[in-house]
């Protein structure tokens, strides 16, 4: 019997091209080039090595944007994934990570026979690491976050994971279904190959909206059903320029030390 991976990914703006606009606060992005996820690539990547183990295993790769969020799809499938389904839709655009996880988790029940469900931790242009843990809860499946480390069992049923903690890390045993969020630490993605390319642009990829999703746009995706909104974004003040503080050994480098933070009323 297959063994079906989701895969949730998000088309991201290239973070190193991004600027923001000094009167309207929000990010510029018109021009920028968009690519795919960095945590995203990750548990794409986790799950096209389950699929090299086990060839009878079928990835699906889900993902909620504009139009143009399809060429991110096609390079999703370019590495290895079998399909790929956008959830794009004006009643979808301005989307909190609440409203998202609604429409995400709506996909995954109509998709449905899943076996396991990857996506990043967080996505770079919003960083708030919510939207895996969401539809976990929406969808009843335990879930494990920041995976640095994977290990299926031969029956796929069992997966043990290493999560990163600020101090440490914490060894955990999960039974399929679940969600699993990965970190860049996991893995390290694989490029498209020549073939897969190919293959790809054959695929036709369905697209969904609200009304193929069986969501209320008014009460549950939007901007209006969103309870939480950008209020501005910015870049932050250039620290000042640091202090070298240079001697012969350490007690002298902090007999200095002490003498200049006294002297500034740190301490």
């Amino acid at each position: 019997m297959a063994f079906n991976i989701i895969v949730c990914a998000k088309q991201v703006p290239d973070t190193n091209e991004i600027k923001i606009d000094p009167v309207k606060k929000t990010l510029i992005r018109e021009g920028v080039p968009s690519i795919l996820n960095h945590d995203d690539a990750n548990a794409l990547e986790e799950a096209l090595k389950i699929k090299d183990k086990y060839p009878d295993t079928r990835i699906t790769v889900i993902s909620m944007g504009p139009p143009q969020a399809k060429d991110m799809l096609i390079e999703c499938m370019a590495m290895g994934a079998d399909e790929g389904v956008l959830l794009s839709d004006r009643a979808l655009g301005g989307s909190d990570t609440w409203a998202t996880s609604n429409a995400i988790s709506a996909a995954i029940k109509r998709i449905g026979n899943y076996d396991l469900i990857f996506a990043g931790r967080q996505a770079i242009d919003g960083d708030t690491a919510q939207v895996g843990p969401q539809i976990a809860e929406k969808l009843d499946l335990p879930q494990v976050t920041y995976v640095a480390d994977f290990k299926i069992d031969k029956d796929r049923k069992k997966i043990t994971v290493h999560r990163v903690l600020e101090d440490g890390y914490e060894v955990i045993e999960v039974e399929t279904p679940c969600m699993l969020t990965a970190i860049k630490e996991l893995n390290t993605p694989r490029y498209m190959s020549v073939g897969g390319i190919f293959d790809a642009a054959k695929k036709e990829i369905p697209v969904w909206g609200a009304k193929e999703l069986g969501v209320d746009a008014d009460k549950e995706v939007g901007l209006d059903a969103s309870p939480t909104n950008v209020f501005r974004s910015f870049t932050p003040a250039p620290k000042g320029k640091g202090v070298i503080i240079e001697a012969d050994t350490e007690n002298e480098a902090a007999r200095k030390l002490l003498i200049d933070l006294k002297a500034k009323h740190v301490i």
